[in-house]
């Protein structure tokens, strides 16, 4: 044990002494922050300088692609909602062009596509010619207010341009159902007050009955949690592995196995770099829950109590379940650094099999949403899933805690059958040269072994 140790130590300063760790720790949180929210701020900001024209065939919702005065009872125009800015004109004149959308409206009759052919053209022109540039001509039926099967048609210059064609269908969809309203007698005032959309809050009820918020900042943290459980343990896995295939290929091994027990050694590496993941995560939850301190003190200045959407019993069964998490997948990449002669051997040996492992990250959206489903039930109590998929159900609902302590008890089983097929294989591949050995081949040596 004392040389497993000796190992052990090896690896962890090698790695917590490096300047990339440092660097890594320090800013992997604002790295991860801004993969989940920057994305999310572009796409809804996408909308802001595009040039599109409204093609009525009614004739009768100029008034929705205008911005209310300013003085008029303190609510938002439909082109308010739009761009989801104040109107700046403090005049009581309306403005019928926004600063964020420009939002051209034309009255036509007859054939709309006729009538649309100019601002179609306009469409296709180069996104350089400046005023004469579009991004999106909105056609709207002339028997909008007449047929309940009326289409409208967006065209633009990507199909993908979804957030500015719900936007324009949510605007003219309100003015269609007041103009219907309006035609059986009801002022547009009752109108809009009968068309006002109630706020929807989620609220998740434990057990024991007692209710926390819910909806969709519980659900990005989640994501957020599961990313910490799942990534540090892919890096520090690959880790093992690079530093298996470098050591077999500089021969330091040889010189490594013959003062060091096989199992020894691999045990001192696994755990070592098990150490280097756990001080990693534990130094972001520790920059997260300073953040979270300092964002929950304001805002409870302010009324708010964050910590209504995060249940703090989460965080052992966390460190619970990323131990298990990375031994069940440490194990994989041991192997694949055994039989393998290079890096991208491992790689191509480990392709596949990644494919496998990942796959809670890839249902996580489903899991999280449903976790008392069939599928989220079942995933958790496949044993290479087990760790990630149960911790998923935890940070979310209250699984049985006979399903918790089965999950646990299958992934200890199966961390036992994995350390031992790799140990077998280990001690015979890290010494192995040449070409990477076939299934039949793996199956002799832990045969012999």
């Amino acid at each position: 044990m004392r040389k497993a140790f000796a190992v052990f130590k090896r690896e962890y300063l090698e790695v917590v002494r490096k300047k990339s760790f440092i660097i890594m720790t320090l800013i992997f949180p604002f790295l991860m922050g801004g993969m989940m929210f920057v994305p999310t701020l572009l796409a809804v900001r996408g909308i802001e300088g595009k040039r599109v024209v409204v093609v009525d065939g009614t004739g009768k919702l100029s008034e929705a692609f205008a911005e209310k005065p300013s003085d008029q009872q303190g609510e938002n125009s439909p082109m308010e909602e739009l761009t989801g800015k104040k109107a700046g004109n403090q005049t009581g004149q309306r403005v019928t062009r926004s600063p964020e959308l420009k939002a051209e409206y034309v009255a036509a009759s007859g054939d709309l596509k006729v009538a649309a052919q100019p601002y179609l053209d306009r469409l296709k022109l180069d996104r350089g010619r400046g005023a004469d540039r579009l991004d999106g001509v909105l056609l709207i039926p002339g028997d909008a207010f007449t047929n309940p099967e009326a289409k409208m048609t967006y065209y633009s210059r990507a199909a993908s341009d979804f957030i500015t064609q719900e936007r324009l269908g949510n605007i003219v969809n309100r003015a269609v159902s007041r103009g219907r309203l309006a035609s059986r007698g009801i002022e547009p005032a009752e109108a809009d007050r009968l068309l006002k959309r109630l706020q929807l809050e989620g609220v998740r009820v434990s057990k024991s009955g007692e209710e926390k918020k819910g909806g969709e900042l519980s659900f990005l943290i989640g994501f957020l949690f599961v990313a910490l459980l799942i990534f540090p343990n892919l890096i520090y896995g690959q880790e093992v592995m690079r530093g298996i295939v470098q050591e077999k290929s500089e021969r330091i091994v040889e010189i490594l196995i013959s003062s060091v027990p096989s199992l020894q050694l691999l045990g001192g590496k696994v755990m070592g770099l098990a150490a280097v993941g756990l001080t990693q995560v534990m130094a972001w939850m520790v920059m997260g829950g300073l953040m979270a301190a300092y964002t929950g003190g304001a805002a409870a200045m302010a009324g708010i109590n964050v910590f209504q959407y995060f249940n703090l019993s989460v965080i052992p069964w966390f460190f619970v379940f990323f131990v298990l998490a990375y031994l069940t997948n440490v194990c994989i990449y041991a192997v694949a650094g055994s039989v393998s002669n290079s890096e991208k051997e491992a790689q191509q040996f480990m392709g596949p099999i990644m494919m496998i492992v990942f796959i809670p990250w890839i249902l996580a959206f489903p899991i999280l949403q449903n976790p008392d489903s069939t599928l989220a039930t079942v995933l958790s109590l496949i044993p290479v899933f087990t760790p990630v998929t149960m911790f998923m159900r935890v940070l979310v609902a209250e699984p049985p805690v006979s399903q918790l302590i089965l999950s646990i008890a299958l992934s200890v089983a199966t961390i036992y059958v994995f350390s031992w097929i790799t140990a077998k294989i280990f001690r015979v591949g890290i010494l192995s040269y040449g070409k990477r050995p076939s299934p039949a081949e793996l199956w002799r040596w832990l045969k012999v072994a």
